[in-house]
């Protein structure tokens, strides 16, 4: 049995996501979606909002099941008995940073392969931070993200009143 995991802040989480972790549980028998609840970068979104988000996102899949972790990835993949990290890949800088990534993982344990899916063209502009830029911009973001997902973001822009944490400056030139 192959266990893997896709893990990631998903802040929030979008379609370029559910793509990557949905096509990857045709090559695994079990996939984890690891939500990283440590990372050092602003956040829109609490790790116990984006782990909620998460869980509704895969709550009809049954080969996805979403935890939260605060390790390094390579350790939480060695400690939770996964075989691979999956990762996905957008453009030509996405791979340089994940192919140094994998080398070090490889590097702490030799063990735990990386499996890169190449992002579907319809996802390749997507990120997170795309997301979040154009829905504090009251940008509509509803093919971008699940329903939910689109929900929340209406929701936290509309408490945050123009005080975002996120530079704007690019879509509003």
């Amino acid at each position: 049995m192959i266990k893997a995991i896709f893990p990631g802040t998903f802040d929030p989480i979008h379609n370029g996501h559910l793509d990557i972790a949905t096509r990857a549980t045709k090559l695994v028998d079990e996939l984890v979606l690891a939500v990283y609840s440590r990372p050092m970068k602003n956040l829109l979104f609490s790790g116990e909002e984006r782990l909620a988000l998460a869980v509704e996102a895969f709550a009809d899949n049954p080969k996805i099941h979403v935890e939260s972790y605060d390790s390094l990835t390579i350790e939480f993949a060695r400690e939770i008995n996964a075989h691979v990290i999956v990762r996905g890949l957008r453009v030509f800088s996405d791979f340089e940073f994940e192919f140094r990534m994998a080398l070090a993982n490889t590097e702490l344990h030799p063990g735990i392969e990386t499996m890169a899916l190449i992002t579907s063209k319809e996802h390749t502009f997507l990120s997170s931070s795309t997301v979040r830029e154009i829905a504090s911009l009251g940008g509509d973001v509803s093919s971008m993200v699940p329903a939910h997902v689109n929900q929340a973001l209406i929701k936290k822009f509309s408490g945050l009143k123009g005080d975002s944490p996120f530079s704007t400056n690019s879509l509003r030139d």
